[in-house]
């Protein structure tokens, strides 16, 4: 007998920018200014990668790091939706892009709004779920040129975006995702000068990460303002913390580490969510006061890979805040589809544990259904379901999504 309720969600998540292809907002600009920079460190940050025998290539070209038409989701979505029916899910993360809906201040594109309607309306045909994302990383250029989320003022236009997404496209969802791992956005953005808009301020960080909790706020009120059935949430990028030994130091410093990981974002923003949503993808082991991973088992990214550890980042994070949880990103990069299927099934392990332990599982959302454009690494880490062939534009399942795929029926149908 399954452990997972009938209503639980299945499915897979995208963004904006890393899928759908010419877009133009504060990321497409960072990307030209920034291209050949990037190709020329790649060997000296990346070398020691496990993969840099065959990333090596990519990771050295300039346009690698320039997203431009990327596999064009804008365009071919349908045929990319097609693939959650062939993969048995019922559920689809994707956000909305800003800089499309707003390309200029004040200035609405109805095409933009129509596109997005419409792929709400393939969803629904699809008899799929969709979670909708309003801030991914991306941002308009106006927006961005006015200071973006360090100005408190600016909060404004993010809430009016908010409403106009509600007003137009919300009869068409239910589930929000108002802000994507804000903390992420936050450390690169302002503190480790890796995203735009390249700064490094621990009084800015702080402002920013302020003002994206009362952005949230005052986003959920205006969504929930328009109806009871809406849920909303942000994408918490969370990782767990454990002692490597039993010694004071390793067990202090990893509730320390936990917390500033966790807690210290979370309570900024939990008042104002009706499920929390969570983006999983390692656990850290800590020694002292130092993260020293085993690596026995390391993703394209170098990232050490536990992916049954998913159980006790559940476990903890219902304990504290008692709110349903929906997983909504969880995956790896894995270019030669070697580690996928095992990575998967783990996780789905984890996630039966936690059900045992009475966590309120909603569903599991899978990072990420087509490839996608990842961030400052830009094309060649390869996270998808279904390879993406940039060249042609060619989809193809991989044979772990495949596996997939038939584990979700099976599970679906006990």
């Amino acid at each position: 007998m399954s452990l997972f309720p009938k209503d639980f969600l299945w499915g897979a998540s995208t963004s904006a920018h890393q899928t759908e292809g010419g877009n133009h907002n504060q990321w497409t600009v960072w990307e030209l200014e920034t291209a050949k920079s990037r190709a020329a460190q790649a060997d000296y940050h990346l070398h020691d990668y496990v993969s840099w025998p065959w990333i090596k290539k990519a990771a050295t070209n300039p346009s690698n790091y320039v997203s431009d038409k990327l596999g064009d989701h804008y365009r071919h979505y349908k045929d990319d939706l097609k693939l959650l029916r062939d993969l048995n899910m019922n559920a689809f993360r994707f956000s909305i892009e800003w800089s499309r809906v707003e390309p200029e201040e004040g200035a609405w594109n109805t095409e933009a709004l129509k596109h997005y309607k419409d792929y709400l309306s393939e969803l629904k045909r699809l008899e799929v779920e969709p979670v909708v994302t309003l801030f991914h990383f991306s941002l308009p250029v106006w927006f961005a040129d006015k200071g973006g989320f360090a100005r408190r003022a600016n909060v404004k236009y993010f809430t009016r975006f908010t409403k106009k997404v509600i007003e137009e496209l919300g009869q068409n969802f239910r589930y929000v995702i108002t802000i994507n791992e804000p903390e992420i956005y936050v450390s690169e953005s302002y503190r480790r000068q890796s995203w735009p808009p390249n700064i490094s301020s621990r009084r800015q960080a702080w402002w920013v990460m302020h003002n994206l909790a009362l952005a949230h706020k005052r986003a959920s009120k205006l969504i929930h303002a328009h109806g009871d059935r809406f849920k909303v949430s942000i994408a918490k990028n969370s990782s767990f913390f454990y002692p490597g030994d039993n010694s004071l130091l390793s067990r202090y410093s990893t509730a320390v580490m936990q917390y500033l990981q966790d807690d210290y974002v979370i309570r900024k923003f939990i008042r104002h969510c009706d499920f929390l949503g969570v983006n999983y993808y390692f656990s850290n082991r800590v020694y002292g006061y130092r993260v020293h991973n085993p690596n026995q088992e390391l993703s394209d990214l170098n990232w050490d890979m536990h992916p049954g550890d998913i159980q006790f980042a559940l476990e903890r994070l219902n304990r504290k805040y008692h709110k349903p949880i929906l997983v909504t990103e969880n995956g790896l990069a894995d270019a030669k589809d070697a580690h996928r299927e095992w990575w998967i099934k783990e996780t789905l392990v984890g996630l039966q544990q936690a059900l045992r332990h009475d966590v309120q599982l909603m569903g599991y959302l899978h990072w990420s259904l087509i490839d996608n454009f990842e961030w400052t690494e830009g094309r060649w880490p390869r996270f998808g379901l279904a390879a993406v062939d940039y060249v042609t534009g060619k989809r193809i399942l991989r044979p772990s999504a495949l596996k997939f795929g038939r584990m979700i029926k099976k599970l679906r149908n006990l």
